[in-house]
């Protein structure tokens, strides 16, 4: 399984992390990728720490635990960073996308990320509060992973998210997500 890609996600509970695991790994589904997603949760209150995997790859999966050693962690509330040692694991060319107004040096010093990981901020907060009118960073930030990663395309995330946020939500709400996904992929810094 030398595709697989491996996918942890840190957030608090109602922030959509595990929305965001589900939509990426539902996007790459429909673009013929194995895929596995799964919620990790304590104590079940808005606020908790909360983690999310994301198993992706063009072979069938057949692994069924926990992710100890991702290919890549995202990070939806940086508050997290002092309480959860956000990089434990991470693959030595791994990749860390944190939800940030931080640039990427200021994070890489603060966090002693090793060299070899990739370190990519984007102020999906910021965002989802232009865009959406609310702080729920989870799809600006799925915006900012597909745009440098390339799991899935930014367009294969839109069309999923109108089919599968079109049976819940509005047309405007659907848009703002979209444009969200739109803002996220061009402001993402990843070095």
């Amino acid at each position: 399984m030398s595709d697989l890609i491996e996918i942890r996600w840190h957030a608090r509970a109602g922030q959509g992390a595990v929305t965001a695991s589900k939509l990426l790994a539902e996007t790459a589904l429909l673009k013929g990728s194995y895929i596995q997603a799964m919620p990790e949760y304590g104590p079940e209150r808005t606020g908790a720490p909360l983690r999310a995997y994301s198993r992706i790859s063009s072979s069938p999966i057949e692994l069924h635990n926990n992710i100890v050693n991702p290919t890549i962690v995202v990070v939806l509330d940086e508050t997290l960073l002092p309480i959860v040692n956000v990089l434990e694991g991470l693959d030595e060319r791994g990749l860390l996308l944190l939800n940030t107004t931080k640039d990427v040096d200021t994070i890489r010093s603060e966090l002693k990320v090793p060299p070899g990981i990739t370190v990519a901020v984007v102020d999906a907060s910021g965002i989802a509060l232009d865009t959406i009118g609310r702080d729920i960073p989870n799809t600006p930030t799925v915006g900012a992973l597909a745009h440098i990663t390339k799991v899935v395309t930014v367009d294969a995330l839109k069309e999923n998210l109108r089919k599968s946020f079109g049976k819940k939500f509005s047309q405007d709400v659907i848009d703002a997500n979209l444009a969200s996904v739109d803002r996220a992929a061009q402001e993402v810094h990843c070095e």
